[in-house]
């Protein structure tokens, strides 16, 4: 399928209801209710994210308030672009949305780790850790595609 075909599916689909806009990247923006994609794209993967992305914005997504439930709302719009692409005749390859999935895991991981005994914390705002076995507290970038930045708070 090319990727033409793919937005013509789309449009006569729920998904007629939101913008396409291309983009140097593939993202969602709810401000907006645009999915923007890369138009010169032509691999399957780049199927598979306008996909993903399209589903962020059918399902509505706007905001999330915790590291876990961004991993909870990539996982919804992957498992919603899987039921569409089926019905497109779009298989999306489990690996690489475990790949994804495990990329956001990874930076959550990373974000919840104390600074000072490098033990597992527990998110207690949008951009602060706590740790459970030390009491440290630390702030994080509030950044998605960053590198983890960890800060002691002074207390």
């Amino acid at each position: 399928m090319k990727q033409i075909d793919l937005l013509k599916k789309l449009s006569e689909t729920e998904a007629s209801l939101l913008v396409f806009k291309p983009a140097k990247s593939y993202y969602w923006s709810p401000k907006d209710k645009t999915v923007f994609y890369q138009e010169d794209d032509k691999s399957e993967v780049g199927l598979w994210t306008l996909l993903h992305e399209t589903c962020h914005g059918l399902l509505n997504h706007k905001s999330y308030q915790s590291d876990f439930e961004l991993v909870m709302l990539e996982v919804d719009a992957w498992e919603k672009a899987e039921e569409l692409g089926n019905e497109f005749g779009l298989k999306i390859d489990q690996d690489h949305v475990q790949d994804c999935l495990d990329s956001y895991r990874d930076w959550q991981y990373k974000r919840s780790l104390c600074p000072r005994c490098d033990l597992g914390g527990i998110q207690i705002n949008t951009q602060t850790y706590s740790c459970m076995f030390c009491n440290d507290t630390w702030r994080v970038s509030a950044a998605r595609f960053c590198r983890p930045y960890r800060s002691k708070i002074t207390k």
